[in-house]
């Protein structure tokens, strides 16, 4: 076999290298948004491949809702102390009370909305120009549409209208003062690249990716991870399932799957099989209108 044939994982590995290096090389201060999901574990796992052995030209940051998964936490927490990066952590919390704002009330209630604003503020605190995010296009249509460097305005807002081309994985970071990007590495990825890199990489992920019994509350048709952070009608029902998180977002508006995929290979199985993206199946948030996504990244969302 040629010795210079890449399959298909090393040229979308190789396009999210160059990215994070056009970030690297392009802004003064940029910062990589880690949650402790998958797609942003991958995004650390790219940045070692791409910045080894020295440090990470940007500091990892978390937007901290509150309503986070334990397990997704206590993983956020031991990846930056074994990796020796610097880990910023911002508090919705904080946010809500420095700017006295209104949390939303009701079966539907969550903080992943108010995000936005400690985001904003932590862009401004330290002065960063660009965030480097895991999102993708396969998840959600308006995701589908934002390009890999997605300018947003002094405001943090993003018009899609206002998108530059990028022509042979050319990318334009040209901003004005106040202005910053989201630039997204792995945009060109599927929900199936990421698990297939995983495997390949045999990086660790928190163990709620993976089937579980756990208490869930039954919703709309789906099972929710049941908390004190959510509220519960009188006749919903409490049930103890199998399941596993296809995401991981704030406990308040992410369901799980039933599943019996203990391993990565089986997880991968269960994907190949699946009809319904992972936010289509288990995003809650996304399921408020038509066009949550896209107004929420109008507002200055991730």
């Amino acid at each position: 076999m040629d010795k210079r044939y890449l399959d298909y994982l090393d040229q979308l590995e190789a396009e999210a290298i160059h990215i994070m290096r056009e970030v690297a090389g392009q802004f003064q201060k940029p910062a990589l948004l880690f949650s402790g999901g998958k797609d942003s574990i991958t995004l650390v796992r790219l940045a070692e491949k791409a910045f080894r052995p020295g440090k990470f030209p940007f500091p990892l940051v978390h937007i901290d809702t509150g309503h986070n998964f334990p397990e997704a936490i206590q993983y956020r927490d031991e990846l930056a102390e074994r990796l020796g990066e610097k880990l910023i952590v911002r508090h919705v919390e904080d946010t809500i009370k420095k700017q006295n704002l209104s949390e939303a009330k009701g079966r539907y209630a969550s903080r992943n909305g108010l995000q936005t604003y400690t985001l904003l503020e932590t862009i401004e605190e330290f002065g960063f120009d660009c965030c480097i995010g895991g999102a993708r296009r396969d998840e959600e249509k308006a995701r589908a549409k934002e390009r890999i460097f997605s300018v947003r305005d002094e405001f943090g807002q993003w018009d899609p209208k206002r998108q530059r081309p990028e022509l042979w994985n050319t990318y334009n970071g040209r901003i004005a003062m106040g202005e910053n990007v989201r630039a997204f590495p792995i945009s060109n990825w599927t929900e199936l690249d990421v698990w297939n890199y995983i495997k390949r990489e045999n990086i660790a992920l928190p163990n709620i990716y993976y089937t579980h019994e756990r208490e869930c509350l039954v919703r709309d048709g789906k099972l929710m991870a049941w908390s004190d952070f959510i509220y519960r009608d009188p006749e919903e029902e409490i049930v103890t399932r199998k399941v596993r998180f296809r995401t991981v977002g704030d406990m308040t508006c992410t369901a799980a799957v039933e599943s019996v995929a203990y391993d990565v290979d089986a997880v991968i199985a269960e994907i190949i099989e699946s009809k319904i993206s992972e936010r289509g199946a288990t995003r809650i948030d996304d399921k408020l209108s038509e066009t949550a996504m896209e107004d929420r990244k109008k507002g200055g969302y991730f």
